[in-house]
């Protein structure tokens, strides 16, 4: 049986590499950040009948000076959300939008401040970290401290991996990519509670092994399970992003890269920490 426990580095250096690429990629350009963020202009328009994003981007194209980031609907009604436009682009999206839907109202233009995206980021962030507490809490309850410590890392890791895989390749960077770190840190920590689980069951049972030799059979023996769940999780995802509307692959996108790096970090990460852990404290003699 392959020992992943002792190949720590190689698991270590690979996520320590996508890491620091996304950091330099971070320092020379930054976030490909959405108007959420950067600011922008917001038009709600009530087009009188059911639509779809695809069609409301298409009834726009001809639009010059319009830069669509994303189109949602509350029944009949079309929020589109935008770059900055001037006043000519305005008075063009409003004809475009009524000869394309005769029986539309009158749409609003609202412009959206780079601040309500700093406030964004200010609830993100505040929610990242109640959730990582809460997580803390829990798995201390349920396992011990040093496996909590162990999980809130290995979040953080698949945490780091969205953002360096997002800083790389310039996606843009909008709330629905938010929403979706959100929602990896709740599916990764169950993968990872699974694995942590099944190391409390063998501890029991193998009295006489060192912890890592426990925590590998312990992982061996979950593998299965985490990366069949994984890969039904992944293979809708990828059909979503494939068949999705923009609106849609802009969520599915990043759940993509965060179950894949969830699930690497259940399996490789997160057991190799408690280990780190473990060994420390008993070398200190506690």
């Amino acid at each position: 049986m392959f020992n992943i426990i002792n190949k720590r580095i190689i698991f270590f250096a690979i996520s320590l590499v996508v890491i620091a690429a996304g950091i330099v990629c971070l320092c020379i350009n930054g976030l490909n950040t959405d108007i959420d963020f950067t600011g922008g202009t917001s038009i709600t328009v009530d087009l009188g009948v059911a639509s779809d994003e695809n069609a409301v981007r298409s009834a726009l194209s001809s639009v010059e000076g319009l830069a669509i980031s994303s189109v949602q609907f509350d029944g009949t009604t079309a929020i589109i959300k935008a770059a900055a436009i001037t006043n000519e682009t305005d008075i063009m999206v409003k004809d475009a939008i009524k000869a394309a839907y005769p029986n539309s109202g009158l749409p609003s233009t609202e412009s959206i401040s780079p601040t309500v995206g700093k406030e964004l980021w200010g609830n993100a962030a505040l929610s990242i970290g109640i959730a990582a507490v809460l997580m803390l809490i829990y798995i201390t309850i349920r396992f011990e401290f040093l496996s909590g410590i162990s999980a809130v890392l290995a979040l953080i890791h698949d945490m780091l991996i969205m953002i360096a895989i997002y800083a790389i390749f310039r996606f843009p960077v909008n709330s629905s990519f938010i929403a979706a770190i959100l929602t990896i840190l709740g599916y990764s920590i169950n993968a990872t509670i699974v694995i942590f689980d099944r190391i409390r069951e063998n501890s029991r049972v193998m009295k006489q092994a060192k912890f890592g030799e426990v925590v590998n059979t312990s992982i061996w023996q979950s593998m299965g399970r985490s990366i069949n769940t994984s890969l039904t999780t992944l293979l809708t995802t990828v059909m979503v992003y494939i068949l999705g509307v923009p609106s849609i692959k802009s969520f599915a996108l990043p759940l993509i890269i965060g179950l894949i790096a969830g699930t690497y970090s259940s399996i490789f990460i997160a057991g190799q920490f408690w280990v780190l852990f473990k060994g420390k404290e008993a070398k200190a003699g506690r």
